[in-house]
């Protein structure tokens, strides 16, 4: 699994980091990134369900690296 932040549509709602706190967290200024590591999305089962809760759609969740 691949997961993309798009940081030009972000809006730092927050979403992503509170169903799934293992994978995202917020920068400094409030717009969601991926813990370090976690670009993969590891075995959180929240991964997708955090793409889906973002608002404005900013998260992609692919399978495989590429």
């Amino acid at each position: 699994m691949h997961i993309d932040i798009d940081k030009d549509v972000c809006i730092g709602a927050g979403q992503c980091a509170l169903a799934a706190p293992g994978v995202f967290t917020q920068d400094d200024d409030g717009y969601s990134m991926l813990l370090p590591g976690s670009e993969h999305g590891g075995d959180d089962p929240m991964t997708r369900e955090a793409a889906r809760a973002c608002p404005v759609s900013a998260i992609t969740v692919r399978e495989g690296v590429g």
